[in-house]
């Protein structure tokens, strides 16, 4: 089997199979001989931010010359990305690797192999995925592991991690709410499902009432927690390309961070990343106890997530904005923008988001001159009909459907003439994005 073959297996995963019981994936991990246990893990769960949160994490453990595996997800273009060591997506070879550890393992549990207590039901696209993911890093020698959570936390496939370093929740808000409630505290109380005894925790205190949910838990398992607060960073400068900005985190004030973005979410994604930091060396004694302060604002400086307000051309920039508090993050940040510059969107969502209520808030606080609405592959996407439907509700500005991605972007960049660009809606729309660059470049 090669590379492309076991990416073909891993993609038809979800055609034949369900959510499993964590009890599954711990029989697939002690066979294959519990390779999680063989690094420290930094786990993150949250609706929005963690990806980057890990990113940031990653950057800043790299820069102090560990050698640190990272897992996110989704992939973008490729299925690798979600595997990355040093920064770099793993190589071909050592994913497939991998693959056939974790398949030769499944195989073995499910040919009813004698002593077997009960059935051991075939591994979900994302259970597979977190099974590699542990094998790649045992197998690659990593000193961290900084890991994100699925979906959820509580019944996450990663949360079989017992004994996590250091556990991270980012920012909570309504999603997936079909699946972990659909309330703010419901869905607080699934991503605190992560929390472990006596495991430090840091986490995004600025909804109050996710806050109390999350600290609630954290007490009735004695664990040391740290909450970012409105009020702990102050941004005073986007230029478009970087954020500047200072946070007192209560031990240290850092005056002079820079975030290579001009999301202004990502300043609340660092100073999540700052703060994990400094609980990581000063609980477990790494170095001195404290991160260096240059080596840590070098590694959130260097920091590259794909898809989150990257800029991929000149001020054409794609944002995974795919809910509702993504696209209200999103908007936090063109506002600044909009005043001096013109403003057009290339805008597409997926069925299970809620997309009426995303096309409100852009209409309402972005005033883009034109929106050209598009359509991703896949049964899960909106039909561009009807999302341009959407848009004519709540604005008379000018919006053009195209159900075609490749025409779409096109027609967008002529719109765009001397302002900005934003693509933006869904991590889908993003990936196919970045393919078609590619393809471009090559």
């Amino acid at each position: 089997m090669n590379y492309r073959e076991a990416c073909s297996y891993i993609l038809n995963i979800p055609k034949f199979t369900s959510k499993n019981q964590p009890g599954n994936m711990k029989r697939l991990l002690e066979a294959l001989g519990q390779p999680q246990n063989r690094f420290p893990v930094i786990h993150v769960a949250g609706t929005n931010g963690k990806g980057s949160v890990c990113a940031f994490l990653a950057s800043i453990l790299k820069e102090d010359h560990k050698r640190v595996g990272l897992f996110t997800s989704p992939h973008l273009v490729e299925v690798r990305e979600r595997f990355q060591i040093q920064g770099q997506p793993v190589s071909e070879e050592v994913f497939l690797e991998g693959f056939l550890a974790v398949r030769q393992a499944v195989e073995h549990l499910m040919s009813d192999a004698p002593g077997q207590q009960e059935e051991f039901f075939h591994p979900t696209f994302f259970e597979w995925l977190f099974a590699m993911s542990t094998v790649i890093f045992a197998r690659e020698g990593v000193e961290f592991a900084v890991m994100e959570t699925g979906l959820g936390g509580r019944l996450d496939a990663t949360n079989v991690v017992e004994h996590p370093y250091l556990t991270v929740i980012t920012s909570i808000s309504l999603d997936h709410t079909e699946i972990l409630g659909d309330t703010i505290e419901k869905i607080a109380r699934e991503k605190a499902g992560i929390i472990k005894d006596n495991v430090p925790l840091v986490y995004d205190g600025r909804e109050e009432r996710a806050a109390r949910v999350i600290e609630e838990e954290a007490e009735k398992h004695k664990t040391l927690c740290r909450a970012l607060k409105n009020g702990m960073y102050e941004i005073f400068m986007n230029s478009h390309k970087n954020i500047d900005f200072s946070l007192d985190t209560g031990y240290y004030l850092y005056n002079d961070i820079t975030v290579s973005s001009p999301a202004e979410y990502q300043a609340v994604n660092a100073s999540l990343a700052v703060m994990a930091a400094e609980v990581l060396y000063r609980e477990y004694g790494i170095g001195t106890g404290t991160p260096d302060r240059e080596m840590l604002l070098r590694g959130i400086r260097k920091t590259r997530w794909p898809g989150r307000m990257e800029e991929v051309l000149p001020d054409v920039f794609l944002d995974g904005g795919h809910n509702a508090a993504g696209i209200a993050e999103f908007t936090n940040t063109v506002e600044k923008f909009q005043d001096n510059r013109d403003i057009t969107l290339l805008f597409s969502a997926v069925k299970e988001k809620d997309y009426e209520h995303m096309v409100k808030t852009l209409c309402d606080r972005i005033h883009f001159q034109t929106a050209v609405v598009t359509q991703v592959q896949g049964p899960r996407a909106v039909k561009a009909e009807t999302l341009c439907e959407e848009f004519h509700k709540y604005t008379d500005r000018n919006v053009v459907c195209c159900p075609d991605i490749r025409k779409a972007f096109l027609q967008a960049r002529q719109y765009q003439e001397d302002g900005m660009l934003f693509c933006v809606g869904s991590l889908y729309l993003v990936g196919e994005l970045k393919e078609l660059l590619k393809e471009e470049e090559q």
